[in-house]
C-alpha cells in the first residue's frame, strides 16, 4: 500500500444516503416540514446540501428500519429547532430508557467527544415520511 493512499477516505467528505419509497413524498416533507429544497437532482434522486455537506435521497424499493439514527444536525439551539419543527408539523419520538429520556421531545445526554469540548449533549430524534430516523443534536458546554 503506498503510503498516500493509507488516508484516503480520512480525506474525502462523507456524504448520506437515506432510502425513499416515494421520492416526490419525501422532497414534499423535506420541504414542507424541514424547510429543505435539493440543490440538485438526477432521475430517482434529490440532493441536499446543509452546512457545506451533502446528503442524498434515493428512490429505494426498500423499506428504511427506521431504528437508529441515520443522519442528524447539529444545531446551536435545540429548543428552538425543535419548537420550530413542531410547528411545521414533524412529530418528535418520545424516548424511556435508562439512561436516555426524552422531555418535551428532547435528551439531556451525559458525555461528549472530547475533542468538541463539550460535557454533554442535547438530543432529538424524529422520523421523515419514509420512516428514516433523523435527529438533532446541541452540545452542552
Amino acid at each position: 500500500m503506498n503510503a498516500d493512499d493509507s488516508n484516503v477516505l480520512a480525506r474525502a467528505r462523507a456524504a448520506t444516503r437515506l432510502p425513499a419509497q416515494d421520492l416526490d413524498r419525501a422532497r414534499r416533507f423535506y420541504s414542507e416540514k424541514l424547510g429543505l429544497e435539493p440543490v440538485d437532482e438526477r432521475p430517482g434522486g434529490l440532493l441536499y446540501r446543509c452546512g457545506g455537506v451533502d446528503f442524498a435521497l434515493f428512490q429505494s424499493a426498500g423499506a428504511s428500519p427506521g431504528t437508529f439514527t441515520q443522519m442528524g444536525w447539529e444545531v446551536d439551539d435545540i429548543e428552538t429547532a425543535v419548537a420550530t419543527l413542531k410547528r411545521r408539523g414533524v412529530v418528535f419520538e418520545e424516548v424511556d430508557l435508562p439512561g436516555l429520556r426524552t422531555r418535551d421531545g428532547i435528551a439531556d445526554i451525559d458525555g461528549n467527544y472530547p475533542s468538541k469540548g463539550a460535557r454533554g449533549e442535547r438530543g432529538a430524534w424524529f422520523r421523515d415520511s419514509e420512516g428514516n430516523m433523523l435527529g438533532i443534536g446541541q452540545p452542552v458546554v
